[in-house]
């Protein structure tokens, strides 16, 4: 097994130099290292290479840095999210069998949102933020579709901030119920308090669907929502992307000039060629969901990886909904891996020379540098480059599960899970380590996740017996 890791109590850890496990730098341009180094120092990356730890340049730096061996470890950049409902994990797997979108938005949108306080808001983000760093995911855009007030966007944003992601919070109003209208005029006191907060982790968005059909022409995205987003000078992530009348709305926004590379589409499923072509052709970046498109049956059911690579766009991976669906990217990295070589092996015409197939490489890519690059935030993150952001995360290559390393990109899609995740980094703070959350009482956590669970649903009429009689 590796070195265990060496205790943070009693010192600074404001400089790290992770020595002699391999690195998977995720940069096209650094390539990878069988054995290596990884210097960093207040939050950003100072060096890579196989001999950092001998180098004069970084004497002072590495007299000052708490030295992490990582031989049997693979040295990796976090996971990036790029669309997650956060504010529902306390609902986690409770429709778990759903059919269709239109048993999600009953359940879950029409019936649970309504019910929730800012003070849930606050308990289920931040739970599904402390879970995805558990993961190894570092940054998580939180589309945020529940802002029934003020109060519940202050919330949804503290629960990103409070665990140390970096977190991209889209806000959206509600799909049904009452609520304060305060959307999306609210948006210009949430970009001045919170754009660049937490020493610039946090981003702030707009979240809108595609069309009119499942909430009404208010939280389509088009003209005004796209001046409100270019007058604060956000990003747009546009869900429920997928259809014959998705492409027309696609096909609507590039005429009228408010289809770009800062508006982001998830899902994407079942589109036309045309609008593929326009969204290749605006730089738009695309948010796969490789579990939730088939497992709630979302248009085709298909991820639209091979869509997307033809007209140019490297997408980013998602989890989507909790309630259904799993929470990590490990699942969502092999989901896609084999779902598309399964469409590629289809597409031969005598199944012995299959189509294009994507590799562990690819769906490695798409879970942090283009995942990143879909956010807006490759500058900063998505890869283990110098002057990049210190968004690490450390994985055991000598579990049951990965023993022994013959490939660490191989390990790390096919073979790794949460639980060989030993340590995450975001901006150089650990917020996992040896194994275990930094600074976070799991079982305080879990009561206060319980009492909110059960609490909305006593305001929904559904208490917890009664759920669990029902099969719920």
């Amino acid at each position: 097994m590796p070195t265990p890791l060496p205790p943070l109590s009693g010192v600074d850890p404001t400089t790290f130099l992770f020595t002699g496990g391999a690195i998977v730098t995720g940069s096209p341009v650094l390539g990878d290292l069988d054995s290596g180094d990884v210097l960093v120092h207040d939050g950003v990356i100072l060096a890579v290479g196989r001999h950092v730890r001998d180098a004069p340049e970084f004497a002072d730096r590495l007299a000052d840095a708490v030295v992490v061996d990582t031989r049997g470890r693979i040295v990796a950049p976090g996971f990036v999210d790029t669309h997650r409902h956060a504010w529902q994990s306390q609902l986690r797997r409770s429709i778990t069998d759903v059919g269709d979108l239109g048993s999600y938005l009953t359940s879950t949108l029409g019936r649970a949102a309504p019910a929730y306080t800012p003070e849930d808001m606050l308990i289920g983000t931040r739970l599904a933020a402390l879970a995805a760093l558990d993961a190894g995911i570092t940054t998580m855009l939180d589309f945020s579709h529940n802002a029934r007030s003020a109060a519940h966007t202050d919330a949804a944003v503290a629960g990103l901030v409070d665990t140390g992601i970096r977190g991209v919070h889209a806000s959206m109003a509600p799909h049904f119920g009452d609520w304060d209208g305060q959307w999306p005029a609210d948006l210009a006191r949430v970009v001045s308090r919170y754009q660049g907060a937490a020493r610039g982790r946090l981003t702030v968005g707009l979240a809108a669907l595609a069309t009119e059909e499942i909430a009404g022409d208010r939280l389509a995205y088009g003209p005004r929502l796209a001046s409100v987003a270019e007058s604060l000078d956000i990003g747009v992530s546009v869900d429920a992307v997928f259809g014959a009348t998705s492409s027309h709305a696609v096909l609507d926004w590039s005429r009228r000039g408010i289809l770009h590379s800062r508006v982001m589409l998830i899902h994407a499923t079942g589109l036309t060629d045309e609008a593929w072509r326009a969204a290749g052709d605006a730089g738009a970046t695309v948010a796969l969901a490789p579990t939730s498109e088939p497992l709630i049956g979302l248009e085709s059911g298909v991820p639209a990886i091979d869509e997307a690579l033809a007209v140019g766009i490297r997408p980013g991976l998602s989890v989507d909904v909790e309630v259904a669906l799993a929470g990590d990217m490990f699942t969502q990295m092999r989901t896609l891996l084999a779902v598309q070589r399964m469409r590629a092996v289809e597409r031969a015409p005598d199944r012995t020379a299959p189509a294009a197939r994507i590799t562990t490489r690819d769906v490695l890519d798409f879970a942090t540098l283009h995942g990143a690059h879909t956010l807006g935030l490759a500058d900063r993150t998505g890869s283990i480059e110098p002057g990049k952001r210190a968004d690490v995360i450390l994985v055991n290559a000598e579990s049951v599960a990965t023993m022994p390393l013959n490939d660490a990109v191989g390990t790390l899609v096919l073979g790794a899970s949460p639980a060989d995740v030993e340590a995450v980094l975001v901006d150089g703070v650990p917020r996992k380590w040896a194994g275990s959350l930094v600074g976070v009482d799991v079982d305080a956590l879990r009561v206060e996740v319980t009492e909110s669970r059960d609490a909305i649903l006593r305001r929904i009429g559904q208490g917890v017996d009664q759920r669990r009689r029902a099969g719920r």
